[in-house]
């Protein structure tokens, strides 16, 4: 690893966060980049994401304001983010996740897990 990058981010946490963003699929962001698009240049993408990652100069592009109707009725704006902003979220869920999770109580779970645990009592 480069030793003038201020945080120590693997190229393989990039690769492991695009393959869990790319089965999540989902829509595009404000710039309209599809992740069929995003892989045209997949490289040089995932390149600038660890890049600005581990120098500390990534800063996340707005969101697209989408609006999704509501169960009770109305509506609610939902964001959106880019591809590469979901990627680089990953990244960092990979590395605080499991730094954080053992201080959550035993029974404080989140929808994912929780969505798990129902399935296999099924």
């Amino acid at each position: 690893m480069d030793k003038t990058k201020p945080f120590k981010i693997s190229k393989l946490k990039v690769w492991e966060a695009y393959k869990r963003v790319r089965a999540n699929k989902g829509a595009p962001g404000i710039d309209e980049e599809s992740i069929q698009q995003f892989e045209e240049n997949l490289k040089d993408h995932l390149y600038k994401i660890w890049n600005r990652l581990s120098s500390g100069s990534y800063f996340p592009p707005p969101v697209k304001a989408v609006e999704i109707p509501k169960k009770s009725g109305g509506t609610r704006v939902l964001g959106v983010p880019t591809v590469s902003d979901r990627i680089a979220q990953m990244v960092v869920k990979l590395y605080l996740e499991p730094l954080v999770e053992p201080y959550f109580h035993p029974d404080s779970m989140d929808t994912d897990q929780e969505n798990l645990r129902l399935m296999l009592l099924k």
